[in-house]
């Protein structure tokens, strides 16, 4: 069973707590208080009421939800009725707008070759290297191939990108991602759904970029080069976090990618931040544990018991 905290953390504010790591002093309040639209859609305007309210944001801008700006002012092309669809009938996450994305470039991928001494652990997540790439450029290659969900339930359909210029086989990654999303512990837990892999239209995409590039990516989120987010159809992990983790899973890289794309990922199935629930209790996956994970202990899943 998996463990919830009972308020959600919409302010994601860390003022009260008496020590506060650079990611914290970077959360963004990615999620409101309520629960998003479904899978590639757009959080709208929060309404307002009342004439001084109105003539408040005539006169000084809008006034928005805190979490997402609605596309005609993040820049984002929202998907429409006219959208691409995926394989279950679904709308594709929507792009950036000026966005670049090409397929993978496979026969650069086979000669690629993981460094010597490199982990295991960093191998199975997809690294040749663990340099960091601080601004890669943006160009995203969609990792080529189509794999069916494992599981019942319903479908949803995931495209995993690799910023080009990242010392990453995308293969491996995406493999990474999707054993992660289709682990018994993991959103599809007791068949509640499944995760499909596909290079076309996606409800779902799965990007590992590099942090100046997740940067733009979660606009206006501030991630500010240390976090990653997840909304508008977009699970943007940075490739910093990817590669390094946060010292809180005590060396445990694995768990901590894992944790990584079961929470961006969960804020694209509708889940917001929820705070720890007690001293010595498992971190729920929707706390932000790249934040702070103290005093809970780290946790990867969103059903860490698998039901």
């Amino acid at each position: 069973m998996v463990i919830v905290a009972t308020r959600s953390d919409p302010s994601c504010n860390y003022l009260t707590m008496p020590r506060r790591s650079a990611a914290q002093r970077y959360v963004a309040s990615v999620t409101p208080s309520r629960r998003p639209a479904r899978v590639g859609q757009v959080i709208g305007v929060r309404r307002l009421g009342g004439l001084a309210l109105a003539l408040a944001g005539l006169a000084g801008g809008y006034l928005l939800a805190p979490a997402v700006l609605p596309a005609t002012l993040s820049g984002r092309v929202a998907a429409s009725t006219a959208s691409e669809r995926d394989a279950n009938g679904r709308r594709g996450a929507p792009a950036l707008a000026g966005e670049s994305v090409a397929p993978l470039d496979k026969a650069a991928a086979a000669a690629a070759t993981p460094a010597a001494g490199l982990a295991k652990a960093d191998v199975r997540a997809g690294l040749l290297s663990t340099k960091i790439v601080a601004d890669g450029g943006g160009a995203l290659a969609v990792v080529p191939g189509n794999v069916a969900g494992p599981g019942r339930g319903p479908v949803r359909s995931v495209r995993v990108e690799v910023e080009s210029g990242l010392p990453v086989d995308g293969e491996a990654f995406a493999a990474f991602v999707m054993s992660t999303l289709n682990d018994p512990r993991s959103w599809g837990v007791n068949g509640r759904m499944t995760f499909s892999r596909t290079d076309g239209a996606a409800e779902i995409r799965v990007v590992l970029a590099s942090p100046a590039t997740v940067d733009r990516i979660c606009a206006p989120v501030a991630t500010k080069g240390v976090l990653s987010c997840g909304h508008d159809g977009v699970a943007a992990l940075n490739f910093t976090r990817w590669v390094q983790g946060i010292k809180s899973y005590g060396g445990d890289w694995t768990a901590y990618r894992q944790y990584l794309v079961n929470h961006e990922v969960g804020h694209l199935l509708g889940y917001p931040h929820v705070e720890c629930p007690g001293a010595g209790q498992r971190a729920p996956v929707m706390q932000q544990q790249t934040a702070q994970v103290a005093p809970c202990t780290p946790n990867a899943w969103p059903y860490p018991d698998g039901a």
